[in-house]
């Protein structure tokens, strides 16, 4: 019988310990077969970070490292300055990049290192408790917000993609949902031309992925899922905010 659908060889067999509906699962599964559809396997190295992916180097099978909170920029720039002709990709959360790695990955984006960082943005902090984030929504209930976030006592949500879109050194910026399937297939063509424009030498490039954190929203999988279109997406519109190819093309 000829085999028509297969689970890739990038991933491990190590069963995902994340939450029912949290949707880390889908995202590995695509960063695995973009780096396996781009024959990568064998020189690839990710840099996991601190916060719910934290064991992300059981579950890819390629070179894996852990880096520090937030340092998964520097760790990666190391690797790939090193090592310039792997494919280095870091897998951040909205804590880890958003707030102590902020400075870090501005740094490389504006440095243009030749990186790709697959930032997940669950507007939430996950693994230590549900406390608000950087990218928690204004009026959101976190654990540390119980009365909503207010923005005249800790200020508006940072949208990091258009910030650092704004940069020089960027090649490749955009922002998908892994809410539905028709959103699952667009994440996966932002992710591999993410990591083609970095083969090809053009630059930093990262891709922000909205997720669902059903355990500290308090949802169901299925409401969270619409928790996200419904309040998420307004406020973190999808799109791509920075390609210098299409730029080029328009001159």
């Amino acid at each position: 019988m000829a085999v028509v659908f297969e689970k890739t060889k990038m991933l491990t067999d190590t069963p995902f310990h994340y939450c029912p509906g949290c949707t880390h699962g889908i995202i590995h599964r695509l960063v695995a077969e973009c780096v396996e559809e781009l024959g990568m396997q064998n020189q690839c190295v990710g840099v996991a970070p601190v916060g719910c992916a934290v064991f992300a180097y059981n579950y890819f099978n390629c070179d894996m490292m852990e880096a520090a909170h937030g340092r998964a920029p520097a760790v990666a720039t190391g690797c790939k300055r090193v090592h310039p002709e792997n494919l280095v990709f870091t897998y951040q959360g909205d804590g880890d990049l958003a707030s102590i790695g902020c400075a870090e990955i501005t740094h490389a984006a504006t440095r243009g290192e030749k990186i790709t960082a697959v930032f997940i943005n669950n507007a939430i902090y996950g693994m230590t408790g549900g406390q608000m984030a950087p990218t928690s929504l204004p009026g959101q209930v976190t654990t540390t917000s119980p009365y909503g976030r207010d923005v005249n006592s800790a200020g508006y949500p940072i949208r990091m993609s258009e910030m650092l879109a704004t940069l020089n050194g960027p090649a490749y910026i955009a922002r998908v949902s892994v809410h539905d399937v028709p959103h699952i297939i667009q994440a996966k063509k932002a992710i591999k031309k993410a990591f083609e424009y970095q083969l090809a030498g053009k630059g930093f490039s990262m891709v922000e992925v909205l997720s669902t954190c059903p355990t500290n929203w308090g949802m169901t999988p299925q409401d969270a899922l619409k928790w996200l279109v419904d309040n998420m997406i307004p406020y973190y519109p999808l799109g791509v905010m920075k390609d210098i190819g299409t730029e080029k093309e328009g001159e």
